[in-house]
């Protein structure tokens, strides 16, 4: 395809290809404006699609959201005298109508410090914050909605904070005033830190309409105290979304309450996916799933050390809709006996896994765990493993993660695919011949990310340039390690890769891209889900 569009003169669509793979990229991207024109013009809308969440701690795209204000507020802000070099004159593109992503607590949030500083600028007897920062809101708000964005994904985050709530609460009441704003959004999540905070108020109420207001809602995602709003709004007559809601993921919800489930899910008549993340689950919840009359298409599900699940009723589940199962894991706290049978219940039942995450692996479980890697070979293409108990560090568990990490390390290269998209390894490396064993026996394997965190004392670099970056085994590289080779006689445990230019430099001559270890790590499994 790309060399289609070469010969026939498509540069600039092939060029636009290329750098939407840098999407998450900002620095790559900040480049790319001033290469040229083109690449300048391709370059900014992925820039501003969530300028929020970009982690500069530069909040200047408000100014330059706030130029497209006209009429009453924009009188209302001059009003403030906002020193004129604040606010730029003129801009290039129109930049509100790049943006598909809005996070209500990241939107609060970056205002706030926005006007921290713009305060400082504008006239004495104008510098109460609240009637300043209010303005603000609106006027954002007001940009939004009268350039009728077309917006991918809203995520409304409601928690306990004094100052915050009522701003919350004023943001949703400007966007209702615009119903047409949530006609198209796809995607919605829904996180309540606090229900005896919020359930009681009137912003239940505006949560309500919000998703009655969606047409084409897609996905949502939902936690513990907003899934009982939802479902109860499946179970109305008003739910107007029962023929295009595909996806829903729900994350942390305590499972073991919930009743009605099979009526709840009826109402859907286009459902894909569901995903679990780190619910509570009990053999009732499953046994509800088990009766549906409707496929329920369980792409993911990662178990929660809280559940109580029985070995028989997730037999029959996974021999049920195991074939859909596409991401699985256990995270810390899972009992031994449950890890084991989950296992061999997936070894069983489950073909078709990409995503296999494992921690705190028990010597009693490691060779199920390589029997697993085996069984799914063929389709897996994330892997993390985690070897290290973190709550407790006494010499017993110490010797537990290092005796853990040599299976592991003499065990697991053989047992991997030949190509894997991510591959995370947190282990205790207190023998380099186990860890020498390892690149030996995945010399033919490429991995386009690998993550190493190395919470043994040995220095693991030379034999990482060695075995990985001399063969050119991977593209993406992040690692916390002592480093010790290199930093003799200083105390650099779980330093970063990253942070060492002349090591960066080195493997770049490789192609080999060194980033930091948690931008490259995938901490939130609800984020690789939802994206």
């Amino acid at each position: 395809m790309s060399c289609s569009k070469i010969f026939s003169g498509d540069l600039p669509e092939l060029t636009h290809d290329i750098i939407k793979y840098f999407k998450n990229d900002f620095s790559t991207l900040y480049s790319c404006i001033l290469v040229n024109r083109l690449w300048c013009r391709l370059a900014i809308p992925l820039l501003w699609e969530n300028p929020f969440s970009i982690p500069t701690e530069n909040y200047n795209f408000i100014e330059i959201y706030l130029l497209n204000l006209n009429g009453e507020l924009k009188t209302k802000l001059n009003e403030y005298r906002i020193e004129e070099n604040l606010i730029p004159s003129n801009t290039l593109f129109n930049y509100p109508s790049f943006i598909k992503y809005l996070n209500t607590w990241r939107i609060i949030t970056s205002i706030e410090k926005w006007t921290e500083d713009a305060v400082r600028t504008i006239k004495p007897e104008k510098r109460k914050l609240d009637g300043f920062e209010r303005l603000i809101h609106m006027s954002i708000y007001k940009i939004f909605t009268e350039n009728e964005i077309k917006l991918h994904t809203l995520e409304i985050e409601i928690y306990r904070h004094p100052i915050h709530d009522p701003y919350l609460n004023y943001d949703l009441d400007l966007l209702l005033q615009y119903p047409s704003f949530f006609h198209n959004i796809k995607n919605l999540k829904l996180f309540i830190s606090d229900s005896s905070n919020f359930l009681i108020s009137y912003s239940n109420n505006r949560l309500s309409q919000i998703i009655n207001l969606h047409q084409n809602l897609n996905k949502i995602v939902l936690d513990d105290n907003s899934f009982p709003l939802y479902q109860s709004l499946l179970l109305s007559k008003d739910y107007n979304c029962s023929n295009t809601l595909s996806s829903i993921i729900l994350y942390q919800v305590n499972l073991k309450s919930i009743i009605n489930l099979d009526k709840a899910f009826e109402q859907l008549n286009v459902l894909e996916c569901v995903h679990i993340i780190n619910c509570f689950l009990n053999n009732s919840f499953i046994q509800q799933i088990i009766n549906l009359a409707k496929p329920f298409k369980l792409k993911s599900l990662f178990i929660s050390g809280r559940s109580q699940i029985d070995e028989l009723p997730f037999q029959l589940l996974l021999q049920k809709y195991g074939e859909y199962l596409e991401n699985f894991g256990f995270g810390y706290g899972c009992n031994l006996t449950i890890k084991r049978e989950l296992l061999e219940l997936i070894m069983k039942y489950c073909k078709n896994i990409k995503f296999f995450e494992s921690c705190e692996h028990e010597n009693q479980i490691i060779y199920l765990v390589f029997g697993l890697i085996e069984n799914i070979n063929q389709n897996l293409n994330h892997l993390s493993i985690d070897v290290c108990e973190t709550l407790y560090l006494d010499n017993r568990v110490i010797n537990n993660n290092i005796e853990r990490s040599s299976i592991i390390l003499r065990n697991l290269g053989q047992s991997l695919p030949l190509n894997l998209e991510y591959l995370s390894l947190i282990l205790n490396i207190n023998n380099l011949n186990d860890f020498e064993i390892f690149l030996k026996n995945s010399q033919n394997n490429f991995f386009k990310k690998l993550l190493i965190h190395n919470k043994g004392a040995y220095d693991i670099l030379p034999y990482v340039k060695e075995y990985i970056m001399k063969k050119r085994r991977v593209n993406y590289l992040a690692i916390l390690d002592s480093f010790e080779s290199i930093m003799i006689g200083r105390n650099f445990y779980n330093k970063d890769l990253f942070l060492l230019e002349d090591e960066v430099n080195e493997f770049g001559l490789y192609n080999i891209k060194i980033i930091k270890y948690y931008d490259l790590a995938i901490c939130s499994k609800l984020n690789f889900i939802f994206s």
